[in-house]
């Protein structure tokens, strides 16, 4: 057998700078002594679009993952989706599976003489811990009702059914409703997708900046009146609850922050539109979910956004022994 390599070990030639090279944005404590950081990237555009403030490599493409929704839902309502305000949230939701979400989600098939077997996004569990030990409890398995994309994927569906297009494909790259998401995507960051993957939940997923999520998220916050833009804003300010759960920070943070619409993502993504045009997108670099409402409550402060959301989005305690010895802070958020 060889002896062990010595050679140091080298990042893979595709690691890109907001992820190899990214600052750290959070400190891990632990008794005073600093356990853990975590590394990331944010972008902050103005009314313009233009780059504000950038940490990190805001320029860098990166996956909004779930942040990508509300975007996908503008593009599905210039295709003719006609949905009330609080199935629309759905649509752009990470949902929490409570009795609302999924009686949202059945009312929304149902208006299109669907049901939840037309679904196609992954099966799956309960995102809130509650409701999901509620659905074990009962005896049920995964299914795709459940699973906290479902609102999309019913948006889908019903946007395919007003258009006569296939619903048996619509999660394929080249069927038309993807090809008009990724379009939509495009226009509202002002710039073009830089890779599509499948994402979690089975649909593409396309990337761009953490520059142009920023700027989309400003367009849509401010958008005319009547415009899909406009309508998706609304339907999230009006409706938070759907768009998250009761128990989840990005619903306290629509609550709490006058004019402010806001999408959490998988992999450490968050992105914010306020009311007077900025935007704001996050990616921590390693994926971490504890860090990402830490660090954005500490850009918003720094931007003199009031919000009663903040003791929500900076509740993050380091236990021992059940108890709070430590917390997960945000570091180096200055000009």
């Amino acid at each position: 057998m060889p002896p062990p390599s010595t050679t140091p070990a080298t990042l893979h030639p595709a690691t890109p700078p907001a992820l190899a090279e990214a600052p750290v944005l959070a400190h891990v404590t632990r008794g005073g002594v600093v356990e853990s950081v975590h590394r990331g990237s944010i972008a902050v555009t103005e009314a313009d679009g233009t780059l504000r403030h950038g940490w990190g490599a805001p320029d860098d493409p990166v996956f909004p993952r779930s942040s990508n929704k509300p975007l996908q839902a503008v593009g599905m309502l210039r295709a003719g989706l006609r949905l009330p305000p609080d199935q629309l949230a759905l649509a752009c939701a990470s949902h929490s599976a409570e009795p609302f979400h999924l009686q949202g989600v059945r009312d929304m098939l149902a208006t299109a003489g669907l049901s939840e077997a037309d679904l196609q996004n992954t099966p799956g569990l309960p995102y809130d811990p509650d409701e999901r030990d509620v659905w074990v409890a009962a005896g049920r398995t995964a299914r795709p009702l459940a699973q906290n994309c479902s609102g999309k994927h019913a948006a889908m569906l019903v946007t395919c059914r007003v258009n006569g297009w296939d619903i048996s494909t619509y999660r394929e790259d080249d069927h038309p409703l993807q090809r008009l998401i990724a379009e939509t995507i495009a226009d509202l960051a002002g710039e073009p997708v830089a890779a599509t993957a499948v994402d979690g939940c089975g649909a593409p997923v396309v990337a761009i900046s953490l520059t142009g999520l920023a700027r989309a998220f400003g367009r849509i916050a401010t958008a005319a009146p009547g415009t899909p833009e406009a309508q998706v804003t609304a339907a999230i300010r009006s409706h938070p609850a759907h768009l998250g759960g009761t128990r989840r920070d990005v619903t306290a943070l629509v609550r709490g922050t006058d004019g402010l619409i806001a999408k959490d993502g998988a992999e450490g993504v968050h992105a914010v539109g306020l009311p007077d045009g900025r935007g704001v997108a996050l990616k921590i670099a390693d994926g971490s979910q504890r860090a990402r409402p830490v660090v954005l409550a500490a850009v918003l402060r720094h931007l003199g956004v009031v919000s009663s959301a903040y003791e929500r989005l900076e509740e993050a305690p380091v236990l021992g022994h059940g108890a709070p010895v430590g917390r997960v802070e945000a570091v180096g958020i200055t000009p």
